[in-house]
């Protein structure tokens, strides 16, 4: 794949890129190995400093790198300014919790004693170079999440992001250039996924973390861990979104919609799988249809538009894939279904209903606004439904049954339970899946816990 920006609004390429070759690569490797020889003896204080002065930069630049994005993967323009919002306050979130985040930690008097010690703490080291393989959907967002619990712990980063976002990413590397972070902090590596095999069995990449597709996640865990290296990886997710008797219809139907749209619904944590007790079916998927038909649908650069392009022509296929054969296997559209006339690649919001265990949209992820309604007779089914993926990376219940509250956080295997609201992401709160989904988190304290040499220091009597 070529390392350009292709506007998906009109399928025009822009600008081209030239892959680095190896003596840059190199000299990049030797860089980050050096800075952080250095760089992970700075203090907290000296890394919040720089931290705040990135999301500075990155908060007025706001309306200029909007623009950037949605030129790149199609996200509307007001979307885009509003994911450059959240990483500016994700990294003036780590730049004010790090050092609380990663205080030594004293063991229980009594276990001091009993090993023998006068004294004992666990203390957080920096690992080191930490190689970031990032996706397109949200190309600021996927990297500062990242990116601001590594710095803030004293790793250095090394960005490979997705061949479609070039511009983004060379944005970022001057970002915490400009905030003032020594060379070697934070570099972009324009190479394509042929290189990232090699630049990952360096000696001086101490881990890795991947957000991205199942392949590519099997592919960067086989190497790490053949080189015995740390990694978390966040790959595909097919949520669920369950409705029982007691939730407020009208207000789920509504935010259904966004939970299976935002981005044009290239999102691991998008809402995808809809079920709903047989009580209420009817009533939510009029109302969800009837929310999805309504979507503006449109130029990414307009404000007014909802719903833009896919990122790419390949995302538009799968997705035509993915209806035909559930419709050919017996699902019904109740809207959308079809991919419209003219240039960009667009993909209509859909809604299907009777989708079976033989259907692929059932087993698969589908990578845009594709709805699949399921009808759940109680509790018991709804869980088995929600479950019944290969995925498990994030979940939505709605019911004010307290009882029903308690069964779906036990049951649902997924890393999040978001009970009468849509998954979100928040620096606070840790990040992540099971099963095919991955494994490691992000953000929060376990985020940034993740790349680090928890050590334990113990002192004789």
């Amino acid at each position: 794949m070529p390392i350009a920006t292709v506007n998906p609004a009109n399928g025009e390429t822009l600008r081209t890129y030239e892959a680095m070759g190896e003596e840059e690569i190199e000299r990049r490797l030797q860089l980050a190995e050096a800075t952080f020889r250095t760089y992970r003896t700075t203090s907290f204080e000296e890394r919040a400093r720089l931290m705040h002065r990135a999301a500075d930069l990155l908060e007025a630049d706001r309306d200029e790198i909007g623009k950037v994005v949605t030129t790149e993967m199609g996200k509307p323009v007001a979307q885009a300014r509003a994911e450059a919002a959240k990483c500016a306050k994700a990294m003036r979130w780590y730049a004010d919790h790090a050092a609380e985040l990663l205080a030594d930690e004293e063991p229980a008097e009594a276990d001091v004693k009993d090993s023998g010690a006068s004294r004992a703490l666990v203390r957080y080291r920096p690992l080191g170079p930490v190689l970031a393989v990032m996706p397109w959907n949200f190309p600021l967002w996927q990297v500062i999440r990242f990116a601001a619990p590594a710095l803030m712990a004293g790793n250095v980063g090394l960005l490979k992001h997705a061949s479609n976002v070039p511009q983004t990413a060379l944005y970022l590397e001057d970002l915490f250039h400009r905030a003032g972070f020594p060379e070697g902090c934070f570099q972009t590596l324009l190479i394509g996924s042929a290189a990232v095999d090699d630049v990952l069995r360096d000696e001086r990449v101490r881990a890795a973390t991947l957000t991205g597709s199942e392949p590519a996640g099997r592919a960067v865990a086989s190497t790490a861990g053949e080189m015995i290296k740390k990694t978390v990886l966040e790959l595909g997710g097919s949520d669920p979104f369950v409705v029982m008797p007691s939730a407020d219809i009208d207000r789920a139907a509504e935010v259904a919609v966004t939970a299976r749209t935002q981005n044009a619904g290239q999102s691991c944590i998008a809402a995808k799988r809809f079920i709903v007790h047989t009580d209420v079916h009817d009533a939510f998927v009029e109302r969800f249809t009837a929310g999805m038909k309504a979507l503006r649908v449109g130029d990414p650069m307009d404000e007014e538009t909802q719903v833009g392009p896919l990122s790419s022509e390949q995302g538009v296929t799968d997705l035509v894939e993915l209806v035909d054969d559930a419709v050919r296997a017996g699902a019904t559209v109740l809207c959308g279904g079809e991919r419209p006339d003219g240039p960009g690649w667009y993909y209509p919001p859909t809604v299907l209903t009777g989708i079976t265990r033989e259907m692929r949209i059932h087993r698969e992820e589908a990578f845009g606004p594709v709805a699949t309604v399921y009808r759940a007779a109680d509790l018991d089914e709804a869980v088995l439904i929600a479950n019944d993926t290969d995925f498990g990376l994030s979940s939505n219940v709605w019911t004010r049954d307290d009882a029903d509250v308690d069964r779906f956080v036990r049951d649902l295997e997924a890393g999040g339970v978001y009970v009468n609201g849509m998954t979100a992401s928040h620096p606070a709160f840790p990040f992540g899946g099971v099963k095919r989904s991955g494994y490691g988190r992000e953000l929060s304290g376990h985020g940034i816990r993740e790349f680090c040499n928890i050590t334990t220091v113990w002192h004789g009597a």
